[in-house]
Formats: C-alpha cells, sequence, structure tokens
C-alpha cells in the first residue's frame, strides 16, 4: 500500500528543487504559472530568496505545491503509483492534483488564490501559532477549553497524540503559552508562520475562497484522499470543494487520519515534497521501522525508491 503525503508550510528552504529547475521542463512551466498567479518571479525567490519573500504566503502556497508535483510527476514517470493520498494542510491542494481531482495546472491557480486570500486575512490582524509538545494531551485540551472558550484561541493542528498546534491572536498565545509552563505540562514554541491558519479569524478568506471554488471543476478522485476537516475520505466533487474551503478555518485531524492507515499490508510512506516534516510526524505517531518511509525532496530519492518498491 503506497501512501502519499503532501507537506504544506514550514517544509520549505531556500534552493528546495534546484534539481528540478535543471532537469524538468514541464516543472519549470508550472512555476511560471505560479509566478504568473503571484506577481512575483518564485524561481528566482525559490532559488536564491530572500527569505522574507519565500515565506510570504502568496509566494509559498502556490510554489510549494509546484514543488511538491514536480516530485509527484518523478514518482509516477517511475511507476511509483499511490493507492491512497493525504495533504497536511496547503498539502491537501497537491493531494487533489495526485488523485486527479483537479489538474496540475488547477491545483497551482487553487494554491495561489488561497495563498493571496490568506495573505490578505492575515495582514488584517495579529496573529500566529504556537505548537505544543506535551504528553499531557487532555490536560491541555482542557486548560484551553476553560481558559479561552471565546475562541481567541483554538486547535489548528492534531498533528501526533504529543504535538498539537494552537492558532488565534498573539496575546492568546503568549497567555497559554505562560499557562502551561505553570502548569508544567509541556513546552510551547512559536511557529515562524505569517498568520492565525486554521481559525475563526481565516474566515474573510474562507468565504471569499468558497465563491471562488465555486467556478472550479473538480472530478471525481482516482484514487481515495483522507481529507484534513474529517479525517475521511470523500468521493463526491461537490463536498470535497467544501472540505477544501472548510479547511481554512477548521482544524487539520492529522493524527486521526495517520491512525486510519494502521493496520495495512506492506504499508509504505512517500513524503513528496521539500523537507522531512512528516516524515517526523509519522514516526512520533509510531509509525516505526515495520513501515518503509521515503522523503522524495530530491531527484536522488526518486532513485532510491524506484527499486526498492
Amino acid at each position: 500500500m503506497n501512501v502519499f503525503l503532501f507537506p504544506g508550510q514550514g517544509s520549505q528552504e531556500i534552493g528546495m528543487a534546484s534539481d528540478l529547475f535543471k532537469a524538468d521542463a514541464a516543472f519549470c512551466e508550472l512555476v511560471c504559472r505560479a509566478s504568473e498567479r503571484a506577481g512575483s518571479d518564485l524561481e528566482k525567490i525559490c532559488r536564491r530568496g530572500p527569505e522574507r519573500e519565500l515565506t510570504r504566503t502568496k509566494n509559498l502556497q502556490p510554489l510549494l505545491v509546484c514543488v511538491s508535483l514536480g516530485y509527484l510527476r518523478q514518482l509516477t514517470d517511475k511507476g511509483i503509483r499511490p493507492d491512497k493520498v493525504l495533504g497536511h494542510s496547503l498539502g491537501e491542494i497537491s493531494a487533489l492534483a495526485a488523485a486527479g481531482i483537479v489538474s496540475f495546472e488547477t491545483a497551482v491557480d487553487i494554491a495561489a488564490k488561497r495563498g493571496e486570500l490568506m495573505d490578505a486575512a492575515a495582514a488584517r490582524g495579529q496573529g500566529g501559532m504556537t505548537a505544543v509538545i506535551s504528553s499531557e494531551r487532555e490536560a491541555v485540551l482542557q486548560l484551553l477549553a476553560q481558559k479561552f472558550a471565546g475562541g481567541q484561541l483554538v486547535l489548528a493542528n492534531d498533528n501526533t497524540p504529543n504535538q498539537l498546534v494552537l492558532s488565534g491572536e498573539v496575546t492568546a498565545l503568549e497567555q497559554f503559552a505562560a499557562l502551561v509552563t505553570a502548569e508544567k505540562l509541556g513546552q510551547c514554541r512559536r511557529l515562524a508562520v505569517a498568520g492565525p491558519w486554521h481559525s475563526p479569524l481565516m474566515e474573510s478568506a474562507q468565504r471569499e475562497f468558497s465563491s471562488w471554488l465555486d467556478a472550479v471543476e473538480f472530478h471525481a478522485p482516482k484514487v481515495p484522499v483522507i481529507f484534513n476537516v474529517t479525517a475521511e475520505a470523500e468521493t463526491d466533487p461537490a463536498k470535497i470543494r467544501q472540505l477544501i474551503a472548510r479547511n481554512l478555518v477548521a482544524p487539520v485531524r492529522w493524527r486521526t487520519a495517520m491512525d486510519s492507515l494502521r493496520g495495512m499490508e506492506k504499508l509504505t510512506l512517500f513524503e513528496v515534497g521539500p523537507g522531512r516534516v512528516l516524515s517526523g510526524l509519522a514516526r512520533a505517531s509510531g509509525f516505526g521501522d515495520e513501515v518503509k518511509i521515503f522523503n522524495i525532496n530530491n531527484l536522488r530519492g526518486v532513485e532510491m525508491a524506484a527499486p526498492l518498491v
């Protein structure tokens, strides 16, 4: 069982996909399309930075999708195809293309619009995200419910049994971190993101994105996709469109989605795109030596995976 995992924001680095820029004309064309949509020279930003432009949401989202889809094409050209796909946050757009729900080009367009709207929404407020590393999961969630019932701070990513990510107003994030420290419940780390993703503070972006998506044609998936909002598969294109829009304000149920893979025979995980974030989350969730995990973040990774699958 080959499962492709597509990363989201936070996996990027300057110089990623340098081998694709040299060897893959189709990838370069996709980046050109993304550059037109974003209004920036994404090849230059990807290869040389600066960091502030690479991490800008309107640039980063279409660029990350291009990189994931570039390596996806390399895998499928080698005859390695997914039996199931998952994408973490933005990675869900790459998963749409991997499953044949939209074309590669349409996936880039969706990512560009998503990044544009989220960038604008984040600029209107003071929000962010904090990762909480704790073995006291239920106590952390109880503290969140008790102290921030008004919604100024919410669960954004349920990543692993020991890692939660919270999203909301900066002052609320600081207050919560102080409470976690005082209660000795674990460690908190502010994330280098531009906004309060997967929170009610993204509702304006979600409304505009949902309206824009109405004109985008979605097809039934050719392979199952496990969606962030429900941690379940969906086959109805209209419902898939709704799930993609809700992703902006709803938590990423990654832990539950990964749990659905347990017990699958001959499970092999491919993290398709830059970085190793999702591989780390898989291992933190108990996917050990019995599960093969490949990092497909360069062409060497593709070559290493081909003979072993």
